[in-house]
């Protein structure tokens, strides 16, 4: 018989509805997988049992309040609208209880809730993209990065917006169930596959903000069209018209980013994109993509994906039909 891991999700006003079902579909399916539907028994909880409404305008109804709840092997901590202002009693019983679960999870902005509660300090965490900054100075003592999809430290593990919980639910029936159990549900769930977690967040055209000027914004959409171009910050200088320095300063005030940061993240996303969707060779995915050889690719790959090209195109190309 398979190991029963009880999983408990938290249940608030204004929590998002698939940082919720995302992961439970996630968990039963993997039961399913294995001919053991209490693999993962589930339950919901709200901090006095009563229905919910989620930020969608769905009602949840949980299976019993916080104070009722037993003891989880995995607590699962989902984030939404919420969030910004908590309930108190949630937060009270997650600084009280939470920890005696094996596994702690949170999706998107439920980490805020951990760290809330003090569980995140001294810890690296994530969460959705959009609320990185604030994760991090509302709560200086959590060790934010804001690019992966998932981070885990120790216990606790951290996710990014709706589907990385997913990856990250899916990362940990494998770890429980294995591989072949984890794509089962990955394949049911028409998930292509598990993405690692340190697979970037967002592509560097989100990451970054549109400039406000002219010249700049040309610049950026030069870069985009022209990876394996000259892009030192003396070339798109001369193309903004402006000195190097003054185009450097500019750039990063006016796109929250330097020059040089922002061309990694297109040179890097051109070339996952040639990875899932052609059958270029690793040496024409690393020219058109300027790196220039396959060996400066597969360190920017390692380094920020965790993967090698090789390994990224087996995980990610689209099937051909």
């Amino acid at each position: 018989m398979t190991q029963r891991r009880p999983l408990l999700v938290v249940l608030f006003d204004g929590v998002q509805s698939l940082d919720v079902t995302g992961p439970v579909e996630v968990f039963a399916g993997a039961g399913q997988a294995v001919g053991d539907p209490g693999a993962y028994p589930i339950r919901t909880a709200s901090p006095d049992g009563s229905p919910v409404r989620t930020h969608s305008g769905l009602t949840l109804v949980p299976d019993c309040s916080l104070t009722d709840a037993e003891v989880p092997h995995t607590l699962l901590v989902p984030g939404g609208r919420g969030t910004r202002t908590p309930d108190p009693r949630l937060v009270d019983w997650l600084r009280e209880h939470a920890d005696d679960a094996e596994r702690i999870v949170s999706v998107c902005t439920g980490a805020a809730l951990l760290a809330a509660a003090g569980l995140l300090d001294g810890r690296r965490a994530t969460t959705h993209w959009a609320y990185c900054d604030h994760l991090a100075r509302a709560h200086p003592a959590v060790e934010v990065d804001a690019d992966p999809i998932f981070v885990r430290d120790g216990k606790i593990a951290t996710s990014a917006g709706v589907t990385a919980g997913i990856d990250l639910a899916l990362a940990l029936v494998e770890e429980d169930l294995g591989r072949d159990t984890a794509l089962t549900v990955a394949r049911h769930l028409v998930v292509f596959l598990r993405r690692p977690g340190n697979q970037a967040q967002f592509s560097a055209q989100l990451a970054a903000q549109t400039a406000q000027r002219e010249p700049l914004r040309e610049v950026q959409h030069w870069i985009t069209e022209h990876p394996a171009g000259d892009l030192s910050v003396d070339a798109l200088a001369q193309r903004a018209r402006l000195s190097p320095r003054h185009f450097a300063r500019a750039f990063q005030a006016e796109t929250g980013m330097t020059p040089g940061r922002y061309v990694e993240r297109v040179r890097l996303q051109h070339a996952r994109r040639l990875l899932e969707e052609t059958g270029h060779g690793v040496e024409e995915v690393s020219r058109a993509s300027g790196y220039g050889t396959p060996e400066a690719l597969r360190r920017a790959f390692v380094k920020v994906l965790g993967a090698a090209p090789a390994e990224y195109r087996r995980r990610f190309r689209a099937p051909v039909n």
